[in-house]
């Protein structure tokens, strides 16, 4: 599993939560590997002053099979620049599994690429910040936006907000990698209880209908057990 990580100035640096994760996996599956990206490459300035050094341009990002999008105040400048809407678009088009983190979700809308589906994004908000579920459905009216820990559409996958970033990184190791190694990940991390919790108060809705068959999308809870969406 190749996954990489789209940066940009104003990101928040607890979404650096994603890189965290993956580190602790690869100690149990040092297969995993990840890069960063960002739109020129090198160094990028998350809130507050973090600087971080990406790998790669968006002109020189090797595949990967899903690119995580993060999340934080930055988004707003994001949502226009056109190059980065242009790279989610062109990494959908080549088959590439997308999954925001936070209000990265805001991107995806804006790339065109939320329309007729159902999404996710950060719930809670302090003034003067706008309630980042209301944004997300004024941005893309098309999406029925869902309070939930994650949305799974197959091809698009969007998380909660800040810290529930690990969580939705635990969950794409245990749809990808398998759920031993997403629950030793989360052990190894003392994350257990946290992840426990997170899936009681707040829907994983995953809605990947499995190729020839007539599965219907459904809500999983911690127990995992399953009601039609």
């Amino acid at each position: 599993m190749h996954i990489g990580i789209v940066l940009y100035d104003d990101v928040e640096p607890i979404e650096v939560g994603i890189m965290g994760t993956l580190s602790m996996a690869r100690r149990l599956a040092p297969e995993l590997s990840y890069h960063t990206v960002s739109q020129s490459g090198g160094l990028v300035r998350l809130r507050n002053g973090l600087v971080l050094e990406t790998e790669y341009s968006f002109e020189q990002a090797p595949p990967a099979q899903v690119t995580m999008i993060t999340g934080g105040p930055g988004w707003q400048a994001q949502a226009r620049n056109t190059a980065l809407l242009d790279f989610l678009r062109n990494r959908r088009e080549r088959g590439e599994v997308l999954a925001s983190v936070c209000t990265g979700a805001m991107l995806l809308a804006r790339a065109g690429l939320l329309q007729g589906r159902r999404a996710t994004t950060k719930a809670v908000h302090a003034a003067p910040e706008a309630p980042p579920l209301a944004t997300l459905a004024d941005l893309e009216p098309r999406c029925a936006v869902q309070h939930a820990l994650l949305v799974d559409e197959g091809d698009i996958i969007t998380g909660g907000g800040v810290s529930l970033c690990v969580d939705l990184t635990l969950y794409l190791l245990e749809r990808f990698v398998g759920a031993e190694l997403a629950a030793r990940t989360a052990h190894i991390m003392e994350y257990d209880a946290a992840r426990a919790a997170n899936r009681a108060r707040l829907p994983q809705i995953i809605r990947r209908i499995a190729a020839g068959t007539d599965e219907p999308p459904s809500l999983q809870d911690a127990a995992g057990k399953v009601w039609p969406a």
